[in-house]
């Protein structure tokens, strides 16, 4: 397996990997876990749909999410589900986070550069990209 760079942490959306296929998401998810992050990638669902998948284990037992990051992010895939943003019946959490069908790559990066950052306890980038509901 060729040498990668760890991922910054947090990702920035344009360093989010495409992890497409079942062996770029193993070498995705054992790149993450070797270097003890946080797992984030995007897979091309074709037909312009794509899907951001996140895991926590890949960070070790040292790394937790607080209780009320937690909880910003399960309101924010929720107001995606709501918003029709993401397809009904994803995965919010606490250890393992997937929206299916988002509708073009930028939006897909940027929700997982957000999610990304909130799994280090920052939930700034994730509220900006999904605001509340006023």
């Amino acid at each position: 397996m060729p040498f990668v760079q760890p991922l910054p942490i947090p990702c920035p959306a344009h360093l989010i990997p495409v992890a497409t296929g079942t062996d770029a998401f193993y070498d995705a998810y054992r790149n993450a876990m070797a270097d003890s992050a946080v797992f984030i990638a995007l897979e091309d669902e074709g037909l312009h749909r794509w899907t951001v998948k996140a895991d926590t284990l890949t960070a070790g037992p040292g790394h937790a999410v607080a209780d009320a990051v937690n909880e910003e992010v399960r309101a924010a895939i929720a107001r995606l589900v709501e918003r029709r943003e993401v397809d009904w019946g994803a995965y919010t959490g606490p250890i393992y986070f997937m929206m299916h069908g988002v509708r073009d790559e930028e939006r897909a990066r940027e929700l997982a550069a957000a999610l990304h950052a909130a799994l280090y306890g920052n939930v700034e980038p994730l509220t900006r990209a999904v605001p509340p509901t006023a």
